[in-house]
């Protein structure tokens, strides 16, 4: 502008139109500036719906151009199938104001596809005018996907329950995968270890030609990944089965390249026993690794297949079981019953007869019944007509029958109330000769008896220090003291007061010895089970003197902690202290090879809540694997290099005879804690 020259009007409203320009532009720089600094997605669009510009983040995502942006309702930006619904939520929204939200897939540089919600809002002026629209992208897919594979497992486990077809499952199981993954072929291949072979059990994208040959397939290593995914009870990828050294010669690998599919995944499918129930498949056309959507998605189909699986094998158990029934029922000499109680009518099947041995057709009559029962069992008669009378709902007796040639049977009886047609209550029923059983239960207890007598024996190796040092000191102590006695007598005179004396030390030694060799009789004899009031404190003392060279010999600390005034418990003296020297000599074993802390066992009892009395025995020894905590009582199960492993079986047995329970923790520190508790009475005896 010229100094010299003076203003107008006219100048005066270019310069401020000038300077309205600049600050707009300022302000449009600073607006453009705060979206692009916005971590998430945001696109700015003109009242009509033109897209005027896009932060930095929307930019790298697309991969294109504002100018190619521009058009996205005639290009690729948003999924075809998409599209017109995004178009037709936009357009109402610029019509009448009013914020919107869509959710859409948008195109990322790559190609991929990924969900996206869009809420868009307007910006208005002073006025109420809109000046435009702001759009925020959210990336939703990772949700969308879970949502997707929730409702999928969700359906498909919707067919587990209603008890759908098992190939109906696995098809849709294999579609399911399909459908998420996208890019991938599927097929699950159940195996018949009675046979090793592999069976079909769905594919429903490959062809025949590739299903057919893979039926009864041999389930080897050169069968493939399969193969080798059931025989290691592992994942197996062959990321390119033309390429892959270890599949050069396997069965499947022509049959693969033929139909074009280059990797291979397979993944075992586990039954809840750990054994394989098949393998799931996932073939691709070109070499290819898992990815992480993928490897949850193998995770999550082998879990829902292994449920179906199971349920089919059951129910085809069930309908197995159920074609046996009726040759069943005669096999193991069962019968069934009708009784209406309003007439007493009773209406027996062919068996009944048999296992009453009453003539077939005979009128039967609760009279005639009663006949047969054993005297010792008439109250129970008595109660189950009182109770059939009062029409219970079920009821179930065990009775013996006492036949006319002096022999005895065992019944198991059970009924049920039906509908009441006679206008009172009616009961079917079965009996079942339970004698072969019950005899059966019988011969198991003796065995278990022998069992635990022979544990005990198996101890008394462990023992024979122990018990050598026990016996020796009484009897050392006997022979110096008649050494002493006949020295005193020989005297002149006689030492007869210090005789007498010798004497009597010599009475109280043998006594001694004669108290350990009785304990050790009573632990390992062979005699039945005999139920008395036991002082589990004094017992142990007892097991503790009985072992205390042993523990010497092994460097043990014992230490007690016995609780005062401690209860007494009914049981077998001799079985409880079997299990408490088990106890001791596994915690004495268990810190054999402990060198770098003292080796001690704590022996503690107390009172449990319930009127229960425990002991427990802490060791300070190597502990046990997690793995292992399970199995300590299993039959033949051992963790040390010597033994048969049936000690803490035979323990847990004894106790749980006992009605109590026996279980083992491990220790905060080192070691192991193994405990039982059993009733104790309420009160001592006065």
């Amino acid at each position: 502008m010229n100094p010299g020259r003076k203003t107008t009007a006219g100048d005066d409203l270019v310069q401020r139109l000038e300077q309205a320009e600049t600050a707009l532009q300022a302000r449009e720089l600073n607006f453009q500036l705060i979206v692009d600094s916005i971590p998430a997605q945001v696109a700015v669009i003109a009242p009509n719906g033109e897209v005027e510009t896009l932060n930095q983040p929307c930019l790298e995502y697309f991969g294109k151009t504002l100018g190619e942006l521009k058009g996205w309702a005639s290009s690729d930006p948003v999924h075809p199938e998409d599209l017109p619904h995004v178009i037709e939520v936009l357009t109402h929204a610029l019509k009448t104001g009013q914020t919107y939200e869509v959710e859409a897939r948008h195109r990322r540089y790559d190609g991929v596809y990924r969900w996206f919600h869009a809420r868009g809002f307007p910006l208005k002026d002073i006025d109420g005018r809109i000046l435009r629209w702001c759009v925020l992208l959210t990336d939703i897919d990772d949700r969308k996907r879970a949502e997707a594979q929730l409702a999928g497992e969700k359906r498909l486990l919707e067919m587990v329950a209603s008890g759908a077809d098992l190939t109906e499952v696995l098809t849709e199981l294999c579609k399911f995968v399909e459908n998420t993954a996208a890019d991938c072929t599927c097929g699950i291949y159940l195996i018949d270890w009675r046979t090793t072979t592999f069976r079909l059990g769905a594919a429903p994208s490959l062809p025949a030609s590739f299903n057919d040959p893979v039926e009864g397939l041999t389930v080897t290593p050169d069968a493939g990944p399969c193969g080798a995914a059931a025989l290691t009870k592992s994942q197996v990828i062959a990321t390119d089965i033309e390429a892959d050294p270890r599949f050069q010669s396997a069965t499947i690998r022509p049959l693969l390249l033929a139909h074009g599919l280059r990797s291979h995944w397979s993944t075992p499918i586990f039954s809840r026993n750990g054994e394989v129930l098949g393998t799931f498949a996932i073939f691709q056309n070109h070499p290819s690794s898992p990815t992480q959507l993928q490897q949850d998605l193998i995770s999550q189909v082998t879990h829902i297949a292994s449920i179906a699986i199971e349920r089919a094998l059951s129910e085809e158990e069930l309908r197995r079981s159920e074609a046996f029934l009726a040759e069943g029922q005669y096999l193991g000499r069962m019968g069934n019953f009708l009784w209406v109680i309003a007439t007493n009518q009773i209406t027996w099947s062919e068996p009944m007869y048999r296992i009453f041995e009453f003539d077939p057709g005979i009128t039967m009559t609760l009279e005639l019944i009663a006949s047969r029962v054993h005297p010792d069992d008439m109250p129970m008669i008595h109660d189950m007509v009182e109770r059939a009378e009062r029409g219970v709902s079920d009821f179930e007796y065990e009775h013996r029958i006492l036949m006319p040639d002096g022999s005895v049977k065992y019944l198991h009886l059970i009924a049920h109330r039906t509908r009441e047609e006679h206008g009172g209550p009616e009961y079917i029923g079965a009996v079942q000769d339970v004698t072969q059983r019950h005899l059966s239960e019988e011969a198991l207890s003796k065995a278990r008896s022998e069992l635990a007598r022979v544990a005990r024996v198996m101890s008394l190796g462990a023992l024979t220090a122990s018990i050598a040092h026990e016996v020796n000191q009484p009897l050392s102590g006997i022979i110096t003291n008649a050494s002493t006695c006949v020295r005193m007598l020989d005297g002149d005179p006689p030492n007869v007061d210090g005789a007498r004396e010798t004497a009597k030390r010599t009475i109280r030694d043998g006594r001694r010895a004669a108290d350990v060799i009785t304990r050790l009789r009573a632990l390992f004899s062979k005699k039945e089970a005999v139920t008395e009031l036991v002082d589990l404190n004094e017992a142990t003392r007892e097991v503790m003197a009985l072992s205390r060279s042993e523990l010497e010999r092994n460097r043990v600390i014992l230490r007690t902690e016995l609780a005062e005034e401690l209860p007494l418990v009914r049981g077998d003296r001799v079985q409880l202290q079997q299990v408490i020297i088990n106890l001791l000599r596994n915690g004495s074993d268990a810190m054999s090879t402990v060198g770098d802390r003292p080796r001690e066992l704590l022996f503690k009892t107390e009172v449990e809540e319930g009127n229960y009395v425990r002991v427990s025995v802490h060791d300070a020894g190597t502990g046990f694997e997690p793995h292992a905590m399970d199995r300590l009582f299993q039959s033949f199960y051992t963790t040390k290099d010597v033994g048969m492993g049936i000690g803490l079986s035979v323990s847990r047995s004894i106790i749980e005879s006992h009605r109590g329970r026996m279980w083992a923790t491990p220790n905060d520190g080192p070691g192991v804690t193994f405990s039982f508790s059993i009733p104790c009475l309420v009160d001592r005896p006065g």
